[in-house]
């Protein structure tokens, strides 16, 4: 495998598969943890993923599909750049089966065959014009964005609260926060960040202590060996989080190790939200279908948003408009579908 090699890993669920909502029902009679319906909506992005990545990424090695199991019925398993991967390949036995995308994103670095260097996505993230390498790596180090943000007591989501202070507290361990500005002050003040994180990096030195961290809900660069370091410090904490099998407020997310390299200056500084754009679905997704029709910015994603919408209307509307912007199969679809 070559040094340069980068993959792409995708996580999938099912959620109107019967045998796995059986198997998750008789678990989530055992928890209170959040186990709400859209943490699992299959919102049929998938295959527009795949095209995106077929047509705008042709440089990627391999795509791994992260699931349960179960696969849609369109896709081409014969796809010599396709990897499919059930969490048995991977996690281990004691912490299956899991339903909670914080456990299975413990485990990423342990995919048989990946890349040192990865991008994963979750389904709802949508490539709608060219990407190069150097949109997610520059050299052997990772592009991203260093913003720290006060983490909000929300108590719509109560759960994602504690989980983005845990991600804080971890970090708090390793780090001094005030040291760590000092001795990474081009990177916490990158001219080009976005006015408002630029500010927001200024007014946390008031705060000796570490608030929180604002991450681009996109596209996660990683490299295998950040996974492996913070597996030798913190092996207990993830472990924890992998045990939970559903999401819980406990848990730690895939985005302390975008910190992790971030706090240590392993990356690059640059402005995400240039080639990024971060949808809830709505009643009124006007704004939505128009960045996708106009191809207005390189990726999006399309949340599943909590909140109560016809979900049924949202989603005819946003798949009629990903088939006008991505119409052609690619080699991940069987091609008699």
């Amino acid at each position: 495998m070559s040094e340069k090699s980068i993959d792409f890993v995708i996580s999938w669920v099912n959620g109107e598969d019967p045998e796995w909502i059986s198997k998750r029902n008789s678990y989530k009679e055992k928890t209170d943890a959040d186990v709400r319906s859209e943490r699992y909506r299959d919102f049929g992005t998938l295959k527009y993923l795949l095209r995106g990545i077929d047509s705008y990424a042709p440089w990627v090695r391999k795509v791994y599909l992260i699931t349960e199991g179960h696969l849609p019925e369109w896709i081409n398993k014969d796809c010599d750049k396709l990897e499919i991967v059930c969490h048995k390949d991977f996690m281990p036995a004691e912490v299956l089966p899991t339903f909670n995308s914080n456990a299975i994103e413990m485990y990423l670095h342990k995919i048989p065959g990946l890349s040192e260097k990865f991008v994963y996505f979750n389904d709802d993230m949508i490539i709608l014009k060219k990407l190069e390498e150097t949109d997610f790596f520059v050299g052997d180090k990772v592009k991203d964005m260093l913003a720290l943000q006060p983490v909000v007591a929300n108590p719509v989501n109560p759960v994602m609260s504690n989980i983005l202070l845990n991600d804080s507290i971890v970090i708090s361990r390793h780090f001094d926060k005030r040291e760590n500005i000092k001795s990474h002050k081009s990177k916490y003040y990158h001219i080009g960040y976005p006015l408002m994180y630029f500010v927001y990096n200024i007014l946390e030195l008031a705060f000796p202590l570490y608030t929180g961290f604002y991450t681009v809900h996109g596209a996660s660069p990683f490299l295998k060996s950040t996974y492996e370091e913070l597996w030798e410090k913190e092996s207990e904490t993830l472990y924890a989080t992998a045990k939970n099998r559903f999401r819980s407020e406990a848990d730690v997310t895939q985005y302390l190790f975008r910190e992790w390299a971030k706090q240590k200056g392993d990356f690059v500084p640059a402005n995400l939200h240039k080639d990024f754009k971060y949808f809830e679905i709505k009643d009124d997704n006007s704004r939505l279908l128009s960045f996708i029709s106009r191809k207005i910015i390189k990726m999006i994603c399309i949340n599943d948003s909590s909140k109560e919408v016809d979900y049924e209307k949202a989603r005819e509307e946003v798949i009629s408009e990903l088939e006008k912007c991505l119409p052609h199969k690619s080699p991940f679809e069987k091609t008699n579908e």
